[in-house]
């Protein structure tokens, strides 16, 4: 994803910058980044089935609009006082019905699970999003969580885009038990510079930025962070830079093998053991 990103930006951005206008320039990234649709990988949306459609309805401080969110609540078996419960944020370009796989993974390791569409996504509100209404979307998802889970510990866990959005809604929030985000990243500055055109002066041009190195250190909550070995598209090394700019509890894991889409499933045993470690769950 992030590779057809800089190859799509980085002509248009550098030839373009000057007559396109700021506005445009701005559109065409957030367009670029997200990729938004409702498209689910594979057949993923598959194991959607049985899930409980949700809707979270608020009014956007970022865009003046109504906002109405769809996502998939995947309940765990033992759903008692106690036992954990998860926001589950995805990256770009599938919808919701995309990550299907991760939240039955994650179901399985005990937790009961939100997975969100953001605005321009799936079901939700048909908008081109933005990095800060990607932030309000998570944090109203967050909301719906806690009202209804008082009682129960709350996780956040964000995969590739999405763990930039679950490092800030962490960094904003005092309420979650842990954070953990896989295949993800410093910054999109810091991905576009580790592409073969990664010298081209990009940096000050881009406005969707992401940036998580500085916010990871305000997470107070115990924080994991888990890369594939063989991940082409977000280099491990961006993963491993975020834990160690936190400054809390912090787990690092590496997964031999794993791709930015196959390290869950390869890992699983991974992610088993670190979270016993990391959060104690039961």
């Amino acid at each position: 994803m992030f590779k057809r990103w800089f190859l799509l930006i980085a002509a248009p951005v550098l030839a373009g910058a000057l007559s396109l206008g700021c506005a445009t320039l701005d559109e065409r990234q957030r367009a670029w980044i997200f990729q938004p649709g409702d498209r689910a990988w594979g057949a993923s949306a598959s194991q959607a089935e049985g899930m409980q459609d949700v809707w979270i309805s608020f009014d956007s401080r970022v865009s003046g609009d109504p906002v109405r969110l769809h996502g998939l609540w995947a309940q765990a078996d033992e759903p008692r006082a106690g036992k954990p419960v998860m926001l589950y944020l995805h990256g770009a370009r599938w919808n919701v019905a995309g990550s299907a796989g991760r939240v039955r993974r994650m179901q399985a390791l005990g937790f009961s699970v939100l997975a969100v569409d953001y605005r321009g996504f799936g079901k939700s509100t048909q908008v081109l999003p933005s990095e800060d209404m990607a932030y309000e979307d998570a944090r109203a998802a967050w909301r719906w969580l806690a009202e209804r889970y008082p009682d129960r510990p709350r996780y956040i866990f964000g995969h590739s885009l999405g763990g930039a959005i679950a490092i800030d809604l962490a960094a904003h929030v005092s309420d979650e038990r842990g954070t953990i985000v896989e295949g993800t990243f410093t910054s999109i500055p810091d991905v576009a510079s580790t592409f073969r055109w990664g010298w081209l002066p990009l940096g000050p041009l881009i406005t969707q930025r992401f940036d998580s190195l500085d916010k990871v250190a305000r997470i107070g909550s115990p924080l994991l962070v888990v890369h594939g070995a063989n991940d082409n598209l977000i280099r491990s090394d961006l993963g491993r830079r975020l834990y160690e700019a936190a400054t809390g509890r912090k787990q690092f894991v590496l997964v031999e093998g794993g791709s930015h889409h196959s390290t869950m499933s390869i890992g699983q045993s991974h992610y088993r053991e670190a979270l016993d470690q990391l959060f104690s769950l039961e």
